[in-house]
């Protein structure tokens, strides 16, 4: 009996450990899973990707007729500016409060994950009950230097969410490079307005752990 037991035993050990490695996911798998997810979006969503030459020489500008994204090396954010917004850019050195509205739509499993620009509603439990995203704008305060843009969620929807941190995902600071953060003073005045496509490594730290890449629609406003 026990010449049949123990080469039982080892098969069945196999098999189990041969399972878990088909089904076990690397970093590597992960990432590979996330650039087809961005590549299916551009498709389904018919978006014309330029390169970054092509955006200077357009005056840092997307053709939102043709539905341009811009793909930014550095940080792999693809990004459209729908309106530059009114007033100025970020002062240098200067701490200021940006108010935003945005809604977060996870690419990989095809679903919103917060807003506060749309009707959303989330269990809080600070709160002990469901509360609606459309209720809060969120704020975040800003500092630049140089290019380097650091900022930090105040109050609002993403700091309610993603409440394991007050960091800003850095794809939300990329634009700051290239639109005005005023208030409108007139009537034909606009706030800033992008839209983003973010890859893991510059989104929320969920994004980051669970390697998934996400499509943000963001306006940009300073407070008074």
């Amino acid at each position: 009996m026990k010449r049949l037991i123990y080469p039982l035993i080892t098969l069945l050990a196999t098999l189990v450990c041969y399972t878990s490695c088909e089904n076990y996911e690397t970093y590597r798998d992960k990432k590979e899973k996330e650039r087809s997810a961005i590549d299916r979006f551009i498709t389904k969503e018919n978006i014309k990707v330029i390169d970054e030459a092509t955006f200077n020489a357009q005056g840092e500008t997307t053709d939102t007729t043709q539905n341009e994204f811009v793909r930014l090396t550095r940080s792999g954010v693809y990004m459209q500016i729908v309106r530059e917004g009114c007033g100025s850019m970020l002062e240098e050195q200067k701490t200021v409060n940006l108010l935003c509205r945005f809604t977060e739509y996870n690419i990989l499993a095809d679903s919103v994950l917060a807003s506060n620009s749309m009707p959303f509603y989330f269990y809080n439990s600070a709160l002990s009950r469901y509360v609606n995203g459309a209720n809060f704008v969120d704020k975040m305060s800003v500092k630049r230097s140089g290019t380097t843009i650091t900022a930090s969620f105040v109050e609002g929807v993403m700091l309610l969410i993603h409440n394991t941190s007050s960091s800003v995902p850095g794809g939300w600071l990329v634009p700051l490079n290239y639109v005005n953060v005023g208030r409108p003073l007139k009537a034909d005045d606009e706030i800033a307005k992008v839209r983003l496509i973010v890859p893991h490594s510059q989104g929320t730290a969920e994004a980051t752990s669970s390697v998934y890449p996400c499509f943000y629609e963001i306006t940009y406003e300073r407070e008074k």
